[in-house]
């Protein structure tokens, strides 16, 4: 599959965009696993224009993260285009615009998903950024804001047509949030149809080799992103290229191995923000590495409360140790 012209690949797997998880130490994890691009978290467009300390951070990209893009949000036009070519400066290979996010704060004030209620606007502010930079412009969004106005069929057409070097999306409308079940039948719609000539990404609940499989199988899509499945579990990207390459499910990742895959995390959150930042951001991704551990919630505890991180290893080898 071809983003203009970077090449990723049969099949590729995509790391989605997810606020407070992909980071630049993450985003390394998901690499070392497979993952064949990944994205930053996303960032506000107005954030950007003010010099907002957070949203600049997230435009600091390393080489061993290539192919990276670098999503913006926003519903003021102006500040999207001034936000892209913020975000050309910092050279990732993509730019996407974020019209899929549903969170309140976001969604309500008519950014991010919010935009799929002013599908006109939507497609003039991809247009106007398509035309400001020389990068490739893609998109993710949603089926639609509701399950009365599933506009997706032919929004695809409309920012294909303004100049879109791909279009990601996500399965479900705006009201869904992420609850209920994805629906995949209207992204193989967009895919079957003849018009469309730039590729179609999938995402929304692919969890397993076996789904992951399908959906590339039954909806015919380029590539697949993976958001909520990677968290706790970036190994997702080697068991479902396996499976691709094989039909065989690999056996599951030991708690050895994910003791070590904690240490490099931890290590590298450390390099990118610093002691005392970098081990506080990990807390987040720790316990989720070792779920489903017998009589754990003692050393859980140890994980999300310990501020050294010689302390921290302690506790990491005391469960490599422990329930080997």
């Amino acid at each position: 599959m071809k983003i203009s012209t970077l090449d990723l690949g049969e099949k590729p797997l995509l790391l989605a965009p997810m606020e407070d998880v992909t980071d630049a130490s993450f985003r390394c994890i998901c690499k070392d696993y497979g993952a064949d691009m990944v994205y930053t978290e996303f960032v506000p467009s107005d954030g950007l224009i003010r010099d907002a300390r957070k949203a600049l951070s997230k435009l600091v990209i390393y080489d061993y993260e290539r192919p990276i893009g670098i999503q913006i949000y926003g519903h003021i036009p102006e500040s999207m285009i001034e936000a892209a070519i913020m975000v050309e400066e910092a050279r990732p290979e993509v730019i996407d615009l974020n019209f899929g996010c549903p969170v309140n704060k976001i969604a309500k004030r008519g950014a991010g998903s919010g935009m799929m209620r002013e599908p006109d606007k939507l497609v003039e502010i991809t247009r106007r950024v398509v035309e400001a930079v020389k990068l490739p412009v893609t998109v993710k969004t949603r089926l639609g804001w509701d399950e009365e106005s599933k506009i997706i069929v032919e929004l695809a057409e409309r920012l294909q047509d303004v100049g879109i070097a791909a279009l990601t999306i996500h399965g479900r409308t705006r009201c869904q949030l992420f609850k209920g079940e994805a629906d995949w039948t209207l992204i193989g719609e967009v895919k079957r149809n003849p018009r469309m000539r730039i590729p179609i990404i999938g995402n929304g609940d692919i969890t397993t080799p076996e789904e992951a499989a399908q959906a590339f199988d039954r909806y015919g899509v380029d590539a697949i992103m993976i958001g909520r499945a990677t968290f706790g579990r970036p190994w997702i990207f080697k068991e479902i290229r396996h499976f691709l390459n094989t039909g065989e499910k690999l056996p599951p990742i030991s708690v050895a191995e994910r003791v070590e895959l904690a240490k490099t995390h931890l290590a590298k959150s450390i390099e990118v923000k610093g002691d005392r930042v970098g081990l506080l951001e990990m807390r987040r991704h720790l316990s989720s590495y070792f779920k489903g551990l017998d009589n754990f919630k003692e050393t859980r505890l140890k994980l999300v409360t310990t501020n050294d991180p010689a302390e921290l290893i302690t506790v990491l080898d005391f469960i490599k140790e422990k329930w080997q």
